[in-house]
């Protein structure tokens, strides 16, 4: 049997357009745009809002389309996420931080796919795609009490039968373009709430948040290590009144089988592997620059010849093409599934798990092998290496991550090892 890893023509061309922004509007203001926390991107926004309101237009109208009757044709695999994964890859070897201000649904959005019904879907996905001026989603889950352990929010959300509507009360932090979200007048962010505290997990439900919604206040922006062009935010929610309609999923609460934790966690299967997109895309920025400064030092990196006989700066540069390979290839597994619509949660959970942890030793190693000028500001990598450490920790930490694979591989549940 054959496995052919060619890239279609169609999603290398997307790839391409990608790798022009990252060169033409991300690289040559990466370095202002680090020194200056929170500044929006608007160049890149402008030039790169048309591309992502047509293929958000693309997948809305998947979305339109009404199912059919009697003998389906065969249809051509979708690549949606294929394209997805190599367009984000290129995007965060252009700047990481840059990459995350893209319009669109983003992790929102991707609850929305994951959980709405398919009115849902249309209703606050077309915002995206035929808005007149680039918005933003955003998911709002982690709280001062609540990071891994999502069962312990404490975000509550009671249904006013009268008013027919939910009031929601509560704090979220470390909220991904947060701020980008609530500032658009169609922008919108999915906050996880419990309808249901003594239910656990089961009672947890996502909720749709449009901007303008009264009580919702965007209270901080962190100041960060790494991907400072983005905003990261805390959000109150003091009585927000949202419409009965925007809850994601049914409000039934079902105390065996997950509930909605099941909704949370299939959000996490589709995006951990673009997280892990975004590391490879540090990654190889990282290990391509250390390869071209030793190339100007005229250090060859040889291939055909066994490793006691290179020099330690050669086997290092094999050994972090060689983790950034097996990252990609695992990465790769998990979006392919995806696009299958198959089960990924094993590959999702073990492609971020080892891209975290790889990107965050190749761009250490590449800031080493520079020596000074590696940590001077005078060069990006000490920047990729800042960049590069969120990719372990946001959408579940590698120790997380790799619990669910070691539960996944043995057979355990949560309550067995966790």
């Amino acid at each position: 049997m054959t496995i052919s890893f060619e890239i279609p023509e169609h999603v290398q061309q997307q790839a391409d357009m990608a790798k022009m922004a990252a060169e033409f509007f991300m690289r040559p203001a990466s370095r202002e745009l680090d020194e200056n926390e929170h500044q929006r991107p608007d160049i890149f926004v402008q030039n790169i809002w048309p591309v992502m309101r047509e293929m958000q237009k693309k997948t809305l109208d998947k979305l339109a389309m009404p199912p059919t009757d009697g003998e389906k044709k065969p249809e051509r695999q979708s690549t949606q996420n294929l394209r997805l994964m190599l367009m984000i890859e290129m995007l965060s070897w252009g700047d990481a931080g840059v990459y995350l201000c893209l319009p669109g649904g983003s992790l929102g959005g991707a609850a929305i796919e994951a959980v709405g019904t398919p009115e849902q879907k249309l209703r606050f996905l077309r915002r995206f795609a035929e808005g007149e001026i680039p918005s933003w989603g955003a998911m709002a889950m982690t709280e001062p009490g609540a990071g891994s352990d999502t069962s312990a929010i404490q975000t509550t959300a009671v249904f006013d039968k009268e008013a027919n509507q939910w009031v929601l009360n509560g704090e979220k932090i470390f909220c991904t373009n947060g701020k980008l979200a609530l500032d658009e007048s169609d922008g919108l962010v999915v906050v996880w709430a419990s309808i249901d505290r003594s239910a656990g997990r089961a009672g947890m439900r996502p909720f749709v948040v449009e901007a303008g919604t009264p009580g919702v206040k965007v209270t901080k922006t962190e100041i960060k290590h790494g991907i400072r062009a983005s905003d990261t935010a805390s959000i109150v929610l003091d009585n927000a009144r949202i419409p009965a309609d925007n809850i994601l999923g049914s409000p039934e609460v079902q105390r065996e089988g997950g509930g909605g934790f099941k909704g949370a966690m299939a959000t996490f299967d589709a995006t951990r592997p673009l997280v892990s997109a975004s590391a490879l895309g540090i990654g190889r920025a990282s290990l391509e620059f250390v390869k071209e400064k030793l190339a100007e030092e005229s250090v060859e990196i040889l291939y055909n010849l066994p490793y006691h006989k290179l020099s330690a700066i050669q086997r290092d540069v094999l050994e972090m093409e060689a983790q950034l390979k097996a990252a990609y290839l695992l990465t790769l597994r998990a979006i392919i599934l995806l696009d299958q619509r198959q089960p990924n949660n094993l590959e999702s959970a073990m492609s971020k798990a080892k891209a975290g942890k790889v990107v965050t030793q190749i761009s250490q190693k590449a800031v080493e092998l520079l020596g000074p000028m590696g940590y001077s500001r005078e060069w990006l990598a000490e920047k990729w290496m800042r960049d590069a450490k969120i990719n372990d920790i946001f959408e579940g930490t590698g120790q997380i991550n790799t619990l669910i694979v070691a539960r996944r591989i043995l057979g355990y549940s949560s309550k067995e090892l966790g």
